[in-house]
């Protein structure tokens, strides 16, 4: 059966998802630090916590439609088996952990962040494997 090629939108895609991801792990990481600090310099939003929802169901929804339609191409569960524990620890990081102590929360969306990320790269590494022919030129 053939496999659908690797687009370069797809990609991209999942670059972008992978880097979202890390930008929102460091923000989570970095929020208890730097509360105080964000109104001095007009980036309170950056601690509220619909920016950071919104956020959230963006990577999300850009996860599940990269990882899943990588899984399609290469038919390797790898990128989603990270995806899937950081899918949840990101949602249960700006729902239900709201309610503790900001570094439960901080925790909670970093991992989640640090895993989604993870997954596109993985995603990623498995799409160039599948892109690559064999010719004369290379070892094997």
């Amino acid at each position: 059966m053939a496999r659908p090629p690797t687009s370069r939108a797809w990609q991209n895609a999942d670059r972008f998802g992978a880097v979202a991801s890390f930008l929102c792990a460091i923000h989570c990481a970095a929020l208890p630090f730097v509360l105080a600090l964000l109104p001095l310099v007009g980036l309170e939003f950056l601690a509220d916590h619909r920016f950071e929802r919104v956020f959230v169901v963006f990577a999300c929804a850009l996860a599940l439609l990269t990882l899943v339609n990588g899984y399609r191409r290469h038919r390797r569960p790898s990128s989603l088996m990270l995806a899937f524990p950081g899918l949840t620890l990101l949602l249960l990081g700006v729902t239900a952990a709201e309610q503790y102590p900001i570094a439960v929360h901080s925790v909670l969306v970093t991992c989640g962040g640090v895993l989604l990320a993870s997954a596109h790269f993985v995603n990623l590494r498995l799409d160039r494997r599948l892109s690559h022919v064999h010719g004369p030129h290379c070892a094997h």
